[in-house]
């Protein structure tokens, strides 16, 4: 995924391969779920901290509103690609019609919801931690029985570098009771199309 929607993808991805683990036994679901984690573990070091910063109801309202429209654009760049001036100045029209200064507000935003999402549970929609799910997940990769040994040393392995690597804990509680709120909008609406 692209630079600037990496932190978000990465929480949905995690989420998306813990819900896919838990409704899904076997390896064709795991086999669409586990590459969806690969772009979240193949940069840790090079992705800045998030800015963290309290949500707002309007905010979370407008990256449901922006999702489609900013991912239309996304979508048409190359893959790893930086966008260029006009995909710059799409993404900024979108994020100004939706509320947002900027497309660098909107990703700020985004990547707060991220950071509180990637420490929900998708069975149950609470939250309980990023290092708490990662270690759930694990537990499930090793007692699903109808994964092969491959599949299974490759997911432990994906697994167990997002524990090495967790997302910093989230400042601001009231995040976590706003995105608690949107978590099904949100997750379908960030990572629906890849599930």
């Amino acid at each position: 995924m692209r630079k600037f929607i990496r932190p978000v993808a990465a929480a949905l991805s995690i989420a998306a391969l813990a819900a896919s683990i838990t409704m899904a036994s076997n390896r064709d679901a795991l086999a669409q779920a586990k590459p969806q984690m690969a772009p979240a573990q193949s940069e840790p070091d090079t992705q800045p901290p998030v800015k963290q910063t309290a949500l707002t109801e309007k905010q979370v309202q407008g990256v449901l509103a922006a999702s489609k429209e900013m991912d239309a654009i996304m979508a048409k760049l190359p893959e790893d690609a930086q966008p260029d001036a006009k995909a710059i100045a799409q993404l900024d029209a979108v994020a100004k019609k939706n509320g947002f200064a900027s497309y660098d507000d909107y990703n700020n935003v985004t990547d707060n919801i991220g950071l509180v999402i990637s420490g929900f549970d998708p069975a149950t929609k609470k939250y309980v931690g990023n290092e708490a799910v990662i270690k759930a997940q694990i537990a499930q990769v090793q007692a699903d029985k109808s994964m092969s040994a491959k599949d299974k040393k490759d997911a432990l392995a994906d697994l167990n570098e997002a524990l090495k690597n967790p997302t910093p804990a989230v400042q601001n509680k009231g995040n976590i009771d706003l995105v608690s709120k949107y978590y099904d909008q949100l997750a379908a609406s960030m990572g629906g199309g890849d599930q």
